[in-house]
């Protein structure tokens, strides 16, 4: 059950991470701007559900894939990882917040949908994460239990997601721009890190796999 735990924790962290909710506030709000808080919450609700979706289907799809093509887990250890790292390292550089993606007069569902679910919450980041963490189970006893794991990080993960956007100005007034730059450095010095871990233990992987390594 540690194991388990520990997939569940380091699937939670790192796709919060990724979505990074505190980044998206400053594009819903204003693709929102005039409306009132029930239709934020309206919104959020189904921003959250289409993100969840997604995440789930890119879970089932992705490792229907990997085993039916036979993708060395490594690889996707390593690709995960480099996207992730690029990710991370974005974060550090100014971003650009407040684009309307050309969606200031769409409707509510379709902002719920584009650009709110994807690719903002759910990217290739988010994509690259999931595949990841799925590479990690290995076939066992205990396989389905890391599957249950990782499903349950995802909906934590939307639960937390939904109630940030379904405060948004809240947390907007309190937190500030300044809070909101420096909570995404910050998680971007921590994506870039994971991403880092991911290709570390890839290579490694890989080099064992191909016999150029033992570690046992």
């Amino acid at each position: 059950m540690g194991r388990e735990l520990s997939l569940f924790a380091g699937t939670f962290t790192t796709l919060l991470a990724i979505i990074n909710p505190l980044e998206v506030l400053p594009v819903y709000l204003q693709l929102l701007a005039g409306k009132n808080d029930a239709t934020h919450r309206a919104v959020a609700w189904k921003a959250c559900l289409y993100s969840l979706l997604l995440c789930l289907f890119f879970l089932v799809f992705g490792t229907f894939i990997l085993r039916l093509f036979g993708v060395p887990l490594a690889m996707v250890r390593v690709v995960g990882g480099i996207i992730l790292m690029r990710i991370g390292f974005s974060l550090f550089m100014p971003q650009k917040s407040g684009a309307d993606f050309g969606l200031s007069g769409a409707g509510d569902a379709n902002i719920a949908f584009v650009p709110l679910a994807m690719p903002l919450m759910c990217g290739p980041g988010a994509i690259a994460t999931i595949i990841g963490m799925t590479a990690t189970i290995r076939r066992s006893s205990t396989e389905l239990l890391s599957f249950i794991a990782i499903v349950a990080a995802i909906f934590a993960t939307m639960f937390v997601t939904y109630l940030c956007l379904a405060n948004a100005r809240k947390l907007t007034e309190r937190i500030g721009p300044m809070g909101i730059d420096a909570a995404t450095r910050i998680v971007g010095f921590f994506v870039s890190a994971i991403g880092v871990g991911l290709i570390f233990d890839g290579v490694i992987e890989a080099l064992e796999m191909h016999g150029v390594i033992s570690l046992h």
